[in-house]
């Protein structure tokens, strides 16, 4: 029971680590070969919208719509990606702890 006990503590640092990771990283999605780009954070946060003049067209904004829209799904498939690079290997383990009867598990 304690080896168990140890295991789940390292798990659990592993998974804080990840979370810190995602935290901190940075994720670029683009559109319209660049000329929309979006920044998100690991945790889903928007810090930055770029918009370069040439997609500016005041005769079709739906264009320039879609391209941020796109910009914003592309950053958060990366965001997508990265979780599930950090914290998928952590929580694939969970499922034969649920059994246990632990908290948390």
């Amino acid at each position: 029971m304690q080896q168990l006990m140890k295991q789940a503590q390292k798990m659990q640092q592993q998974m804080a680590d990840a979370q810190a990771e995602l935290a901190d990283a940075e994720l670029t999605g683009t559109a319209g070969g660049g000329l929309v780009t979006v920044t998100i954070k690991g945790t889903g946060e928007v810090t930055a919208v770029k918009i370069d003049p040439k997609a500016v067209d005041p005769d079709d904004v739906e264009t320039l719509e879609d391209l941020v829209l796109a910009a914003f799904r592309n950053a958060s498939e990366a965001v997508r990606d990265l979780t599930e690079e950090k914290m998928g290997p952590l929580t694939s383990g969970l499922g034969g702890l649920g059994g246990l009867g632990m908290p948390g598990f």
